[in-house]
């Protein structure tokens, strides 16, 4: 049998597993409503009480076997769960539910999970979509506690090293222990890239296919299987043949990680001269490490959303500038480039923007750059802190989702008067900090020229700028099959910008998806971009495949693709880009 799905294909180690099936029964529990009487109520919120305490307490235990070697940002998942446990909007509300409407703690805990989980729903950003996940993990340990069922057979199971886990979904505790006791994968019914459980693996270096529905009714416990994480395939109950075959395949990955390993200290140049720059993505202040242990020549994306989540007001000034000084000092002078915040009416992070409307159409509404011209409460303590922290090392300002010059000029006109402001303060600031753009909205991709006069770089955000282009959902399960990097109109699209940026002498990178994909890194070569920004675990496989490659040749090659671009499959022809050596 072959199962096919998302597969998570792992930097940092084999994508190909093989081991005995391991079926782990997990899924949301469903409450069902039970009204009490008035004189019930104490007894209920009691119990309510004691099962978030139990929750809190193992989640404690987990926290406490984590061993110190472990990268904080994995730390952060079992952190992030302890705080929701603490936090008023989910262990109180329930409280106040079962006193309003007389029905038992586990239906009033449900509700809330509802009510949390809709707000998560109706995100835009597939990545903070995701976080409803935390609600899930979180509100499924307390309910396993009120309904007398809950047990530690993931924490005690001693037969799991070398299994490949087959599960509805994996929270980051359970798949923490699963770590530790040495599983060879993970097969999830849920989720998707940017699931826990897809960051997680990554993290961790442990192959994954995520998203394989009803896994766990097509596969037995203790099946023979392999899986190929790259390829997003399992397969149950191999013969011989195919089984010695993966097993080659194996073998080859890990003299392929090693020979990666070696590239760490190794210039990024192609076999014919060129010099490209590669950087990477990153979230936290934990990623600083990941970064230097790859040699990276800079950061060319800081999200700095998370500075927003879980709090019950924005962050300040000076919160803002703790953060970025804390990573900027922590690269040790290569560049950064931090990103203004990318938020919108359909996400309020928590206490931003309470008194907004959600959008009917959120992906188009009032998000990004939109959003912070029209609240420069958010915007304003955000501009002064990366203006601060640029006398700590090399900063850029990009500025997200600009689809006209007058949303540009007015953010510049923003930054002038703060200067102007920093300087009366006695506050240090780079006065020629580099301000760049992301292209990501096809209106600003075709107006890359007039953007490249008056923006010092600009930035390819592929995820967006395909998704507008195509007017697709990339995590709608029914749509995003039209999903494609590949389509005449993105290459069209990516071509103007690049070719935009070498007219005005400006640089052109891109952070997206595409940029980390070894698919995609020839063509973009060809093509004419010189500067990559992708997740860690991507940049070394990019800097073989560039170091490989000649631009020349590459050039002519993709020159000739563009002028057939509409003539033939496109995919067809991206193999032949390759290196000969790949």
């Amino acid at each position: 049998m072959t199962l096919m799905c998302a597969g998570i294909g792992i930097g940092a180690t084999s994508t190909i597993a093989i081991g005995k099936a391991y079926c782990l029964q997990t899924g949301q529990i469903e409450a069902c409503r039970r009204t009490i009487t008035a004189e019930e109520v104490a007894h209920e919120t009691c119990r309510f009480q004691q099962a978030v305490l139990a929750a809190r307490q193992d989640l404690k235990a987990v926290r406490e076997q984590i061993p110190a070697s472990t990268p904080t940002d994995i730390c952060a998942f079992i952190d992030t769960h302890l705080l929701m446990l603490e936090d008023v909007a989910l262990v109180e509300a329930p409280i106040e539910t079962i006193k309003s409407q007389l029905c038992n703690a586990e239906w009033a805990l449900q509700l809330r999970r509802n009510a949390l989980v809709k707000i998560f729903d109706a995100m835009d950003d597939p990545y903070l979509r995701t976080r409803k996940d935390d609600v899930d993990h979180v509100v499924g340990q307390i309910q396993k506690h009120l309904i007398g069922q809950y047990d530690n057979s993931v924490a005690n199971e001693d037969d799991l090293k070398g299994r490949i886990i087959l599960a509805q979904d994996l929270t980051p505790a359970d798949t923490i222990h699963m770590r530790n006791r040495g599983v060879a994968a993970f097969v999830t019914e849920c989720g998707g890239p940017m699931s826990h459980t897809a960051i997680l693996a990554r993290s961790l270096g442990i192959p994954a296919v995520i998203g394989i529905h009803r896994v766990t009714q097509y596969l037995q416990h203790g099946e023979l299987l392999i899986m190929d994480a790259e390829q997003g395939v399992v397969l149950a109950d191999p013969d011989e043949r195919t089984l010695q075959h993966f097993q080659k395949r194996v073998e080859v990955e890990q003299a392929h990680i090693a020979s990666l390993r070696a590239l760490v200290n190794e210039p990024a140049i192609t076999a014919d001269g060129t010099d490209i720059t590669l950087m990477v993505n990153i979230e936290l202040p934990e990623d600083i490490e990941a970064t230097n242990d790859i040699a990276a020549a800079g950061v060319g994306l800081y999200r700095t959303e998370f500075l927003y989540m879980n709090r019950e007001h924005p962050p300040n000034e000076e919160e803002h500038l703790a953060s970025y000084r804390q990573i900027v000092e922590g690269l040790n002078g290569i560049p950064i480039t931090i990103r203004t915040l990318d938020l919108g009416a359909d996400k309020e992070a928590d206490g931003c923007c309470h008194d907004m409307q959600p959008a009917s159409n959120p992906a188009l509404g009032l998000r990004a750059i939109r959003l912070c011209l029209k609240e420069p409460k958010l915007f304003r303590p955000q501009l002064r802190a990366i203006l601060r922290v640029s006398v700590y090392g090399p900063v850029r300002i990009m500025i997200p989702m600009l689809s006209n010059l007058q949303e540009l000029h007015t953010v510049k006109s923003i930054i002038d008067e703060l200067k102007r402001e920093l300087k009366q303060e006695g506050h240090g600031f780079d006065p020629e900090i580099p301000i760049g753009g992301m292209i990501e909205v096809p209106a600003a991709a075709l107006a890359a020229d007039s953007f490249a006069r008056h923006l010092d770089f600009l930035s390819i955000g592929t995820n967006d700028l395909i998704q507008y282009a195509l007017a697709i959902d990339r995590v709608d399960d029914e749509v995003n099959y039209l999903y494609d990097p590949l389509h005449p109109s993105i290459l069209r699209l990516i071509q103007y910008v690049i070719q935009a940026g070498r007219k005005r002498g400006k640089p052109v990178s891109m952070c997206g998806e595409m940029a980390g994909n070894p698919l995609y890194i020839p063509l973009l070569l060809g093509m004419g971009l010189r500067e990559f920004s992708m997740q860690p675990g991507s940049l070394l496989e990019a800097k073989r495949i560039i170091r490989a490659s000649d631009i020349g040749h590459l050039t002519e090659q993709v020159a000739n693709l563009m002028q057939h671009i509409d003539e033939d499959d496109i995919s067809r022809w991206i193999p032949q880009l390759y290196p000969v050596t790949h």
